[in-house]
């Protein structure tokens, strides 16, 4: 595995769960050298990967949708709840909207169509790293129709109030959408540093994601 960093801040880990082992090969190979990135493992089902990711710590996991034994699906609502923070794009040849919606409600953050072009795939991860949910427009449109309610800026809750006070900083920019990269810049830290405080965040207030949060503020906690 190669390790690089940018700027002197630590590389994305990367997982990968791909149960073709050309496939994911190939994956691995598309990440091998790429500034700032680094591939932490390489599963071949979503059983592997329950046991062996947590112990990586991976910040970005690309997944097959469509694994034997366990799905993918499944293996995103686990991993979510093993590794608070961590980000998932699925990847599939199949246009299956049901599956793909499951598993983005289930905490995946994006999903990419295969073959994936290398420099896609960097992109992707990159996106998903910066606060962004690369994905087809199908789906995108999808996840806009279901959203599409515009919801208050929720009171602080209980769960909140325990943040320190640059949890609290980097929770408002989140919610308020800002992409990570923007969050860095506002509150003068690394993308790393925002993204170590957003793992916090969502293990103290015990959710996955930003809409997990938004949702659990709503309802003051």
């Amino acid at each position: 595995m190669t390790a690089s960093t940018n700027s002197g801040e630590k590389p994305i880990r990367v997982a990968l769960v791909e149960d073709q082992g050309g496939l994911r090969a190939s994956l691995k190979r598309a990440l091998t050298g790429v500034p700032g990135m680094t591939c932490v493992a390489s599963c071949s089902n979503a059983e592997q990967a329950i046991e062996e990711l947590p112990a990586a710590q991976p910040d970005v996991v690309l997944m097959d949708i469509n694994l034997p034994g366990m799905s993918g699906v499944e293996c995103v609502r686990l991993l979510v709840e093993k590794i608070p923070g961590v980000l998932v794009v699925m990847l599939t040849v199949f246009d299956n909207t049901e599956a793909i919606f499951n598993s983005l409600k289930s905490g995946a953050c994006g999903y990419l169509h295969k073959p994936v072009r290398g420099s896609e795939l960097i992109a992707a991860i990159r996106d998903v790293f910066a606060g962004g949910s690369p994905m087809s427009a199908r789906i995108a449109r999808m996840v806009v129709q279901t959203f599409s309610q515009p919801s208050p800026r929720p009171a602080p809750g209980p769960q909140e109030a325990s943040l320190t006070e640059r949890e609290q900083a980097v929770l408002g920019l989140v919610l308020e959408g800002f992409p990570y990269k923007q969050i860095a810049d506002r509150l003068d830290l690394s993308v790393y540093t925002v993204n170590f405080h957003i793992r916090n965040i969502y293990g103290k207030l015990q959710v996955h994601s930003r809409s997990e949060a938004v949702a659990k503020l709503r309802k003051g906690g």
